[in-house]
């Protein structure tokens, strides 16, 4: 049996054009400017207008890494969304995006692992192009938070923005220096509780008093979530460095998800990172969840800071709980 190799191939990102920032939120609720960005080191959040829905995100994201790729449109054997916000509970948002690019007969589904969404579908991309099952896969990570978010809670309604971020997995040529080197992913359902969504689902279908308590937006228990999210991440990092043989010294960018800059820079401490390595955009973004990943990614790439051949590890951590890592040369 041939064995085959993953790699990134292009990225692309789309978010909102409408744009909350700081003090924004100041008329809002009662936070201020200078706690959210002590807090969180977030200072924008781009927010979906009342007709966007998630695939709206996810086709221009999709659209742009195609575009940016020698793969083309027909090419595209397989499409994996990550979201916990789709267009709907069914069908599957990446049904929309499918037709949205006017793909047919390809298999296209979305999976749910929180901010972790992202890292886990490139992780089933790669196994799909290693076995030698499909060639191209577009794998996106969308979400559309800020319509499941408790605008009357000051802990959280600061914390999250709407975006999206894709990527093109295609099969590596024997003369390629890009490659998939290694993914890896993890889950604790015993923690679910601390970062959820309550109603909505069949435990506890809408109803007026569903509704009236504000149980479809999402409940996070911040500092149970902070210290986990911390050991979890960094867990991730070295333990895929580590299985491959490597040290934090041989990776040269460290892409985590942008939950909080407290997490980000408690984890390149854990790991011994300068922060000089680290991928950080939280103050322009601040929380996409699945998308955060993809679309740091991509922007690192187009400013030229992260170019071919580099080692970067990308690691989230989210509702599951779940986590995972991603390890790659550009």
């Amino acid at each position: 049996m041939n064995k085959y190799y993953a790699k990134f191939t292009a990225f692309g990102s789309c978010t909102p054009k409408k744009v909350l920032n700081n003090f924004d939120l100041e008329k809002i609720v009662d936070t201020t400017d200078e706690w959210i960005r002590s807090r969180t080191g977030m200072f924008e959040r781009h927010i979906a207008s009342e007709d966007e829905a998630a695939s709206d995100l996810a086709y221009p994201a999709a659209k742009m890494a195609i575009e940016s790729s020698p793969v083309k449109y027909r090419d595209i054997d397989m499409i994996i969304v990550a979201t916990i916000s789709g267009d709907h509970a069914f069908p599957s948002t990446a049904c929309l995006v499918q037709h949205k690019l006017g793909l047919k007969d390809i298999p296209a589904m979305d999976i749910s692992a929180g901010c972790t969404g992202f890292i886990f579908a490139v992780d089933m991309a790669r196994q799909y192009i290693e076995n030698g099952i499909y060639k191209n896969i577009l794998v996106i990570g969308v979400e559309i938070l800020t319509k499941i978010t408790n605008w009357t809670d000051r802990n959280t309604c600061v914390l999250f923005g709407d975006g999206a971020g894709a990527a093109i997995v295609s099969r590596a040529e024997p003369s390629d220096i890009s490659k998939i080197i290694d993914t890896m992913m993890w889950s604790d359902g015993s923690q679910s509780e601390f970062l959820c969504l309550p109603a909505g689902g069949s435990r506890m279908p809408a109803s007026h008093k569903t509704v009236d308590e504000n149980l479809h937006t999402l409940y996070m228990e911040g500092n149970k979530i902070y210290k986990l999210a911390v050991r979890s991440m960094s867990s991730a990092v070295d333990e895929i460095i580590k299985k491959n043989k490597l040290t934090a010294k041989d990776v040269d960018w460290i892409i985590p998800h942008q939950a909080n800059l407290r997490i980000i820079e408690g984890v390149a401490d854990k790991l011994k990172v300068p922060m000089s390595k680290v991928i950080v955009n939280i103050e322009k973004y601040a929380n996409m969840s699945s998308a955060t990943v993809p679309i740091a990614t991509d922007e690192a790439i187009r400013s030229k800071k992260i170019r071919r051949g580099d080692i970067m590890v990308m690691v989230a951590f989210g509702a599951g709980l779940t986590w995972g890592s991603v390890l790659a040369r550009y």
